[in-house]
């Protein structure tokens, strides 16, 4: 039996956007249908960079140009910066797979299911795109995302903690003023493409809220302090408000993980 971390090692490799969505999709099927061995002898390799297709051109995250919404191409550059962001959440889902092998089967579901559902959200907005007369690939994009992989790519409690819970949570805050710009200027389509993406990703957040804690529990850790430390560290100065109370709630966030980051977001209570 093909074991899984080598087909999620294909997965993240894979190149071309169709190939990666296609494989995903069909990875996604078997394991659900029949299953992979989770015995493998393939090693666990540091990748610097998954597969990805030669564009977009990635640049600094400053780099990256900033295009109002009523400019002409803004509501495309918006879109296609959403869809590089569920690219890239692709790759970050099977490399949780490929990556930590000490984990229960329960694990490897999880983050399969957030695997094929981001590859969906991806089609949905390169279809979007097209729609706009636009291809992805055609603006400029960032790899800050893949960047944090690869820095909590020796820790699953640091990866849980600080991927779905700080830079994919993000999303759960922005989504809404976007889907409200958006529906000023009359684009009804993206906005239900993007209420399917909020409703879908506060779960994505919630997988890693749930493995945060058994992590933190194996290792006899208190959750929220162990958080607070990481953030902490890690994200000190890029924390920003304001956040989406509820959708985070729903994710398992406590109001005492809430309280610390509004504190480093410089939110005064009350």
């Amino acid at each position: 039996m093909t074991d899984l971390f080598t087909v999620a090692r294909a997965c993240i490799d894979s190149c071309t956007a169709d190939e990666k969505v296609a494989l995903t999709h069909q990875t996604a099927a078997c394991w659900r249908e029949a299953g992979y061995a989770i015995e493998s002898e393939l090693p666990v390799d540091e990748i610097p960079a998954p597969g990805r297709p030669k564009l977009p051109r990635l640049v600094a995250p400053g780099k990256v140009p900033r295009r109002r919404l009523g400019s002409p191409d803004g509501p495309a550059a918006l879109v296609h910066a959403i869809a590089h962001i569920e690219f890239n959440a692709i790759n970050l889902a099977w490399d949780a797979v490929y990556r930590f092998r000490d984990m229960p089967r329960e694990f490897y579901d999880g983050w399969i299911q957030v695997a094929d559902e981001e590859a969906c959200h991806f089609t949905l907005l390169r279809d979007r795109l097209r729609e706009m007369g636009y291809e992805y690939g055609d603006f400029d994009a960032h790899d800050g995302l893949w960047e944090m992989a690869c820095k909590t790519a020796h820790d699953v409690l640091i990866r849980m903690a600080l991927v779905p819970r700080v830079l994919e949570a993000r999303g759960l805050d922005v989504t809404p003023g976007m889907m409200e710009r958006l529906k000023k200027i009359g684009d009804d389509r993206t906005v239900s493409i993007l209420e399917i993406i909020l409703r879908e990703e506060i779960g994505h957040v919630a997988i890693g809220t749930r493995w945060f804690h058994f992590a933190c529990e194996r290792r006899g850790l208190d959750p929220d302090n162990k958080f607070r430390e990481l953030v902490e560290e890690y994200m000190k100065g890029s924390i920003f408000g304001p956040f989406h109370e509820e959708a985070r709630a729903e994710a398992g966030f406590t109001e005492n993980e809430m309280n610390g980051l509004r504190k480093l977001a410089g939110i005064q209570e009350g």
